[in-house]
């Protein structure tokens, strides 16, 4: 048994061999309730068919990890590198993100025949590759396994955007869960100081997490819990989306020129407001995080609450400090609902930090101090997107198993509001 060891694990080729099975797996499990039909769908330039993440996750092995160690590599279609890359410049020239969903061959069954190939290519591979040449791939191989995990969720997230134009509202999979009311909204205080933040120790992360470093944080509080639907409802209701003076600028042009007036999914018929959802279109159930909002709605709720939305550092000092690593109890990969659920009983200490939904944060996604991309086209994985985003932290409903940790920075246009977002309240420490 070969030992393959990376800067931050040990591991042998078996387990790794089980690890890419596994995540390999999940993907197509994912895919399984889809028709062909259904995977071939682009309902907007930034939603990419299914059948396209199933194609370009398979694209990144092939290209990163068999382009450099198979011999005798050839590409299992000279085409497919042209239509399955997504932004790597260095690789070469590719399709058009907002005209992915023209492409109606290769069909959703020949994307699984292409993943067959590279699985076997790959479960070759690494079973005759030397232990030097093992170890110099183990973190590409490892970036494969955490970028495949990302396009899990979004193929969720993409999916439920396809679905919702459908005028036979199809459901995806799942069940809601029990009509509530929230509780209380309550309040942790968390002492600031000198902290540090980023990635420390072993395991897996994204180089946008890194380095590790200090920053100032004076006390604070957070709220406990998700801002629920119950909560926006008021929001709603007090004329949330009609007083300019709640908005910030760019914010208030996007109501203005959209007509928005309530979250993403949600739409009024006959008095009552729906939201859709992967497992159907109900009612709103005012118990549950509200899900779906632009960085500018999570701002503007926090304006009128008379509050603001944390920094990714507080968020992530509170989360390190008071929580350690999320555990089971968190609502990441739920296969039950597919949704973001309601808080559980308050405790006095922080609930939903993991899962349920994206939170949005007042930071702007910028390089930390020290921060240096990788040489050659990895390095365009993260650094490159530096400009005109915001951070999101925590994970969501849909984010795959061992997907989510304290130091993980997210980050979208704060005019997106098809990823599964919400915020948490932040202010100043009590006087």
């Amino acid at each position: 048994m070969t030992t393959l060891s990376t800067a931050t694990d040990s591991r042998t080729v078996d387990a790794l061999l089980s690890r890419y099975d596994e995540v390999r797996s999940y993907t197509e499990q994912l895919a399984a309730p889809l028709s062909p039909e259904d995977q071939t769908v682009q309902s907007m330039p930034d939603v990419s068919p299914t059948k396209w993440h199933r194609a370009h996750v398979t694209w990144f092995f092939e290209t990163f990890v068999l382009a450099e160690q198979e011999r005798n590599f050839a590409p299992y279609q000279d085409k497919y590198w042209f239509l399955f890359n997504s932004y790597y410049e260095a690789i070469g020239p590719r399709y058009a993100r907002a005209e992915r969903g023209h492409i109606s061959r290769p069909g959703a069954h020949d994307v699984g025949t292409y993943r067959g190939n590279v699985d076997a290519r790959m479960r070759d591979l690494l079973d005759t590759l030397d232990p030097g040449a093992l170890e110099q791939l183990a973190s590409t191989i490892e970036l494969g396994f955490n970028h495949e995990q990302q396009h899990q969720e979004l193929l969720l997230m993409d999916i439920k955007h396809v679905l919702s134009a459908n005028p036979l509202q199809p459901t995806y999979a799942g069940t809601p869960a029990p009509t509530g009311e929230p509780d209380r909204l309550g309040w942790v205080d968390v002492e600031g100081g000198l902290v540090e933040v980023g990635h420390e120790g072993g395991g897996f992360c994204f180089d946008n997490e890194l380095p590790p470093h200090r920053v100032y944080l004076e006390p604070y509080r957070l709220g406990d819990r998700l801002i629920t639907n119950g909560e926006w409802l008021e929001f709603m209701a007090d004329g949330g989306y009609e007083r300019a003076g709640l908005w910030l600028s760019d914010g208030w042009g996007r109501v203005q020129r959209e007509a928005w007036q309530a979250p993403f999914y949600w739409q009024q018929l006959d008095g009552v407001w729906f939201e859709h959802t992967l497992h159907g279109t109900f009612p709103v159930n005012p118990a549950l995080p509200v899900t779906h909002l632009s960085h500018y709605e999570a701002d503007a709720f926090a304006s009128w609450a008379g509050k603001r939305l944390p920094t990714e550092q507080e968020w992530e000092h509170a989360a390190r400090t008071l929580l350690g690593e999320p555990d089971d109890s968190a609502n990441l990969a739920d296969s039950q609902t597919f949704h973001a659920r309601p808080a559980p009983p308050a405790t006095g200490g922080l609930r939903q930090m993991y899962g349920d939904c994206w939170e949005w944060t007042s930071s702007a996604y910028l390089a930390y101090p020290g921060f240096h991309p990788a040489e050659g086209a990895i390095g365009e994985y993260n650094g490159k997107f530096m400009s005109g985003q915001m951070v999101l932290r925590g994970g969501c409903a849909l984010t795959p198993p061992g997907h989510a940790r304290a130091s993980y920075r997210n980050f979208f246009p704060a005019g997106a509001r098809w990823p599964m977002t919400g915020l948490r309240l932040a202010e100043g420490a009590a006087k």
